[in-house]
């Protein structure tokens, strides 16, 4: 599976839990807010200042290493 920019943040948490420590460490601390289940990876990024591309790449990278 790979994570792509339109999946909403709870999607992204549903595919390995443990991609929560690399979307805090890109400044997105709020994963439980009632936007995480709303808001794209895209979306949030951009409210946050995140690099999205970097953060897409990040995520990806730790799922492939953890294969």
């Amino acid at each position: 599976m790979k994570i792509t920019k339109d999946m909403k943040i709870v999607e992204v948490l549903q595919v390995d839990r443990s991609l929560a420590t690399i979307l805090m460490s890109h400044g997105m601390g709020c994963l439980g807010c009632p936007s995480a289940s709303m808001e794209s990876i895209e979306q949030a990024a951009n409210v946050h200042g995140i690099d999205v591309d970097k953060l897409l790449s990040d995520l990806n990278n730790h799922l492939e290493a953890s294969k």
